[in-house]
């Protein structure tokens, strides 16, 4: 299918900026988004590595809407983790959201036993689309690093997802590395998620995370035992989006 015109013209947007940036600072290319993509917002986990993204959001621009997903089996850690970071940076805009329908579809709370994709697109996907529907683009924190359908991330991607118009993804840590990570935290003294120090190097909701262990890969604690390793929200029409070749 051809693309139409508005399409193409973020498409050429996403290419000069991603030629801009390619050398840049994460901060530096927030600020670029911040001035050139209209209603922008960040979507945050409030997980083990965003205090970093949080924190450098919250130098560049401090009104930033930041959406969090509360799937309604988040960590009891997290939901106080959010609380503590929101007001420790000073975030004037954090929006929570949450399906709506889950009396109806999950009544018993156990579809993550039965069909976790199900699970995370009833409490994550249709929830967030929901909210972006309206906006020019969304920043993440996602990073190369992370596993091998994001080695090819870059600053900022086209994502145009079925029923809405194209927008663009933003995501600034991209080139950063693990240690990247661990050091703006350490040399900015952020408050690290308090289950990092109980061996969560990744956190989702609490019935599908669990502790890794030294030696293995940081996301094996997540859907463990299964070939799943993403939640889907970076999916459009259950393709992944842009990551080899898009939280």
């Amino acid at each position: 299918m051809p693309l139409d015109h508005a399409t193409v013209d973020l498409n050429a947007k996403v290419a000069d900026l991603n030629a801009r940036m390619r050398h840049h600072s994460a901060t530096d290319v927030l600020r670029a988004a911040v001035a050139e993509v209209p209603d922008l917002v960040l979507v945050s986990s409030f997980g083990a590595e965003s205090v970093a993204l949080l924190h450098l959001a919250s130098m560049v621009e401090r009104n930033l809407p930041v959406l969090f997903i509360d799937t309604e089996m988040l960590f009891a850690e997290t939901l106080v983790y959010q609380q503590e970071l929101t007001e420790r940076l000073g975030l004037r805009d954090v929006r929570l959201l949450r399906a709506a329908d889950l009396a109806e579809k999950d009544p018993l709370n156990d579809l993550h036993q039965r069909d976790t994709d199900a699970c995370c697109a009833l409490r994550k996907t249709v929830p967030l689309n929901a909210a972006l529907r309206d906006v020019g683009g969304w920043i993440t924190g996602r990073k190369r690093f992370q596993s091998g359908t994001r080695a090819a991330l870059e600053h900022f991607e086209v994502e145009t997802p079925a029923g809405a118009p194209a927008r663009i993804k933003v995501n600034p840590l991209a080139y950063w590395n693990a240690s990247d990570i661990g050091d703006y935290i350490a040399e900015n003294r952020l408050p690290r998620h308090p289950l990092v120090a109980r061996g969560y190097p990744s956190i989702g909701c609490a019935p599908c995370t669990s502790p890794v262990a030294e030696g293995e890969d940081p996301r094996s604690g997540r859907w463990r035992n299964t070939q799943k390793d993403e939640c889907g929200i970076h999916f459009v029409d259950g393709k992944m989006v842009r990551t080899g070749g898009t939280i």
